[in-house]
């Protein structure tokens, strides 16, 4: 099943206008009007989703849609067998589009709170949530909500933070607030990292996604106690409002709503605030030397360049150079063996060593070539250039005779640890192994590569 994008951004009324008097009409043929608004959607095959263009809602990458709400919502489309469109307007048109029928419902990061729950009906939670102070990492003078007196707050105009603040302003904290209307958060946060504004508010897990990208930012406090996120359908849509809550129901119980989260939240908290600094620095600094080499390896292989990018800082931190205490070395840190393999004879060569590691890398993917998940087949070909193929084989071997999918990152990733135990490597064909240390290279690299889809 195909999903269709479509983005609203200009001639809004215009669309407005032609949405609605296309509702009144489906509403009005004869037969349809007896139709509960998810057979509707059912009958044309399609759900518009209400949503918003930024990192942790919906954006584009290599042309295919992505982010966090996106992906709930291509998953409530499956639910109910039909295509995902998306329309993207500012956000105080959203609830505008909502009330005129120009799309289904909202799933763009909306907190509940009582102004909002007059004007729409919230599904179930999905994700609670703090409002929390950003401020710059060398800012240690704002530390608790009185120090916001006499400061100035840039906020995005109509949301849950203004509220909030405006609450603040009427206890007594006297500061400046500045509204600024369709800013996307993400790009106040970055301000703040520049310098250009001082403090910005933002929900806590837009804070940990964006102090990856922006290491220089400083979640200072909350102003707010927890809060619930929510998808938002028309009043009175009682039918669409109960599919929703039966879904986010049975996604909370099959895991699939943990999977998700996982998938844009967990991995980017696997580094520190100094690693994040060293990476981003590198990048500007060293990655240019060598990005053209990267590109043509990784072409050849058909890999992202960037992934690869992401491997040889974790493998190196691009120094041609480097070498560990077993003995490999260069940009990506290639055995002798290896080197031998892939016909290259100075693993210190910048070039060589890149198309050694890639070669290698291409061949471990190769040998996976049962695992039909690409995503699954890839990490296991991290996996093993880290720890070696057959660990990697042993570990899917304990999974199996656990009865879970051996094919399945998320499996492997619980046992490779095990492989450091007695009771378990001793029934294994390759014996001991440091299986945490897998694990980690893959969450680096797939931090590190997040970071590369933004920043280049």
């Amino acid at each position: 099943m195909g999903m269709k994008m479509v983005s609203v951004k200009r001639f809004l009324l215009p669309l407005l206008i032609s949405f609605s008097f296309a509702h009144f009409i489906s509403c009005n043929i004869p037969g349809t009007q007896r139709l509960s608004s998810v057979d509707r959607i059912r009958d044309r095959g399609s759900i518009v989703m209400i949503t918003q263009n930024s990192g942790n809602t919906y954006y584009l990458y290599r042309e295919q849609p992505a982010g966090f709400e996106y992906d709930l919502a291509a998953e409530f489309a499956r639910y109910l067998n039909v295509d995902l469109e998306v329309v993207t307007p500012g956000w105080l048109e959203m609830f505008d589009m909502l009330d005129h029928g120009v799309g289904d419902f909202i799933a763009a990061g909306v907190t509940v709170v009582p102004s909002r729950e007059k004007r729409v009906d919230f599904s179930d939670p999905y994700l609670t949530v703090r409002q929390e102070v950003i401020v710059h990492h060398d800012n240690f003078n704002i530390r608790s909500i009185e120090d916001l007196k006499g400061e100035t707050v840039h906020v995005r105009a109509g949301t849950s933070y203004q509220e909030r603040l405006a609450e603040l302003l009427g206890e007594g904290v006297e500061m400046e607030l500045v509204l600024i209307p369709d800013i996307p958060t993400d790009e106040l946060i970055r301000q703040v990292a520049d310098a250009e504004i001082d403090i910005t508010v933002t929900d806590s897990n837009i804070a940990l996604i964006n102090r990856v990208y922006h290491p220089d930012i400083r979640i200072a406090f909350p102003i707010s106690e927890p809060q619930s996120l929510a998808w938002a359908v028309r009043k009175g849509n009682r039918e669409l409002l109960q599919t929703l809550n039966g879904f986010f129901t049975r996604i909370r119980t099959d895991g699939t709503l943990d999977e998700i989260y996982n998938r844009y939240h967990e991995d980017r908290n696997t580094l520190g605030r100094f690693d994040l600094k060293v990476f981003h620095e590198k990048v500007d600094t060293h990655l240019p030397r060598y990005q053209k080499m990267i590109k043509d390896a990784a072409d050849r292989h058909g890999f992202d360049w960037r992934l690869i990018a992401a491997m040889i800082y974790q493998e190196s931190h691009f120094n041609p150079r480097a070498r560990s205490y077993t003995g490999v070395r260069g940009l990506m840190q290639v055995t002798q063996k290896t080197a031998a393999e892939m016909g290259i004879v100075n693993r210190m060569d910048p070039e060589q060593s890149i198309n050694a590691g890639v070669g290698y890398l291409a061949s471990l993917h190769e040998r996976f070539d049962d695992i039909e998940s690409d995503g699954d087949r890839l990490l296991f070909s991290l996996a093993s250039y880290n720890v070696g193929y057959g660990h990697v084989r042993d570990a899917q071997k304990i999974v199996r005779e656990h009865g879970s999918d051996p094919d399945s990152w998320s499996s492997l990733l619980e046992v490779l640890p095990l492989l450091r135990m007695p009771e378990y490597y001793r029934e294994t064909r390759y014996g001991y192994a440091r299986g945490t240390e897998p694990v980690r290279y893959v969450e680096n690299i797939l931090a590190y590569y997040d970071i590369l889809k933004r920043k280049v």
